[in-house]
């Protein structure tokens, strides 16, 4: 049984698979694939000049006339033949269900093998019958032209999946960054909220121990005069029962004391709590505790720039003025700095921007150039958002766009110093925009650009706005 299947492998070896017949002057190509050379050369004819030649087994690709005669497989298929053995011999063969004869006919019809018996019958005989050597050949031509669809569809399949892929890599970024925003948000609430719980805890032990104190000496004195006019009104009863000698001594004098004996009503002291202790989880009303005035510092101010006379204004003019070329002042760009400059601590403001179509905010270092064109990054000491083209950027390297759902008109600033960051919120719906992490050494100035003006669509001015008190007044950083 084992030489029979190796005769049958053999034998397969030595049968094109083109005409199905034993190879004639067998030739290789380079996948290593033998075919008649004649079937080959038609086979390449018939794809045509321009059309890649494909193995016609496995597809690998070849080039034109690129096959090598196989005169050892020759040798091996003429002892085959010698043998008498036909095509096919080697292996059991496919016989008719019905009639047990081979399988040579092919009907179109109902696309099934028959053999010679079946074609006579009155089932198939008037359908189309072919030789299935014949029909393998036109079906394989069929399906080799069916491959470059479905390879083009494959392809196509591959390349959604890589986008699909590439998206939710995206996607996950997005959540990831979000998330983490969320997280240190939160975390920055819950900071400010433990000191804003300690300064609450801190005024209301100061008014404990005040109150309780004028309290206290209102008890003190009330004791005394109760004490007085208790000891007045035994050494009355007293006297009440005293001879009529001794009650006549001195009466004028004790019914003087007891006309004099008034009681001194206590200092009022309110015992109602101060409206002082009312706490909020609102970022906005949490940083309002660390509120400064910041103006502008004109000696800064570029001169395409045009400040208001409070210098809480500024917004760019249609003409460059004639000023001094002050070292502080920036020559090229359209900047201002604010006048307060800060290297520790808290520091928060808020900037109208109103409905103006581009703008600039943010805080830099003390020492950044103010000659020449300006790149605005951290590496460059700037720490700034802006508004350009419809769009909301922080100015990373490279920028990181913002998705902002409602138009700021008022933009919140957040400067903490230790902690390495600068916060820029949305003061118009209380959503926060973007966080800067770094390290800081130096001072460092807030920063305005009213953007270009635009032929006077963007001719509003940003405006430094007053930081409103919290809710429980002004606990102090």
């Amino acid at each position: 049984m084992a030489a029979a299947a190796t005769a049958g492998e053999i034998q397969d070896e030595a049968i094109c698979s083109i005409c199905l017949e034993y190879l004639t002057e067998p030739v290789t190509i380079a996948c290593g694939h033998n075919f008649c050379r004649a079937c080959l050369t038609r086979y390449s004819e018939e794809k045509g000049t321009g059309t890649p030649l494909t193995c016609p087994q496995c597809r690998a690709q070849f080039q034109k006339g690129e096959f090598k005669p196989n005169a050892q497989l020759n040798n091996i298929i003429q002892r085959i033949k010698q043998l008498g053995l036909k095509p096919g011999k080697g292996q059991k063969e496919d016989l008719c269900e019905r009639h047990e004869e081979r399988l040579k006919l092919f009907c179109e019809e109902d696309g099934e093998t028959i053999c010679l018996v079946c074609e006579k019958s009155r089932h198939h005989k008037s359908h189309t019958v072919v030789p299935i050597e014949e029909a393998a050949q036109e079906y394989k031509v069929k399906l080799q032209g069916a491959l470059d669809p479905l390879r083009k569809e494959l392809q196509e399949a591959l390349a959604l999946t890589s986008k699909e892929k590439k998206k939710t890599t995206e996607w996950q970024g997005k959540v990831k960054n979000k998330r983490e925003m969320i997280a240190g948000e939160f975390n920055k609430l819950h900071t400010l909220l433990r000191e804003e719980e300690q300064l609450l805890l801190q005024s209301l032990e100061e008014e404990e121990r005040e109150t309780l104190q004028r309290l206290r000496e209102n008890v003190t004195k009330l004791s005394q005069q109760s004490s007085s006019l208790q000891q007045l009104i035994t050494e009355i009863e007293e006297k009440c029962q005293q001879p009529v000698a001794e009650l006549l001594k001195d009466v004028t004098s004790t019914l003087s004391r007891s006309k004099n004996m008034k009681l001194q009503e206590p200092e009022a002291v309110s015992t109602d709590l101060k409206n002082v202790y009312k706490i909020s989880l609102d970022m906005r009303e949490a940083l309002k505790r660390f509120g400064v005035d910041v103006t502008l510092d004109p000696d800064t101010a570029s001169a395409w720039l045009v400040l208001s006379e409070d210098r809480k204004r500024v917004r760019r003019g249609d003409r460059r003025q004639d000023l001094p070329d002050k070292p502080e002042r920036f020559d090229y760009c359209a900047f201002v700095l604010g006048a307060e400059g800060f290297a520790g601590g808290r520091r928060y403001w808020e900037v109208r921007v109103g409905d103006k179509t581009s703008w600039n905010l943010g805080v830099c270092g003390e020492s950044v150039s103010r000659k020449g064109w300006v790149t605005l990054t951290p590496g460059n000491g700037y720490w700034a958002v802006w508004l350009r083209d419809g769009g909301y950027e922080a100015l990373t390297d490279p920028p990181t766009p913002l998705p902002v759902s409602v138009r700021p008109g008022r933009v919140g600033i957040f400067l903490d110093y230790e902690a390495g960051e600068v916060s820029f919120y949305n003061v118009t719906d209380g959503s926060h925009l973007f966080t800067f992490t770094d390290t800081f050494s130096g001072t460092l100035r807030p920063y305005f650009c009213p953007g270009l003006h635009a032929g006077g669509r963007n001719a509003a001015p940003l405006i430094l706005c007053p930081v409103p008190a919290p809710a429980g007044g002004n606990l102090g950083p």
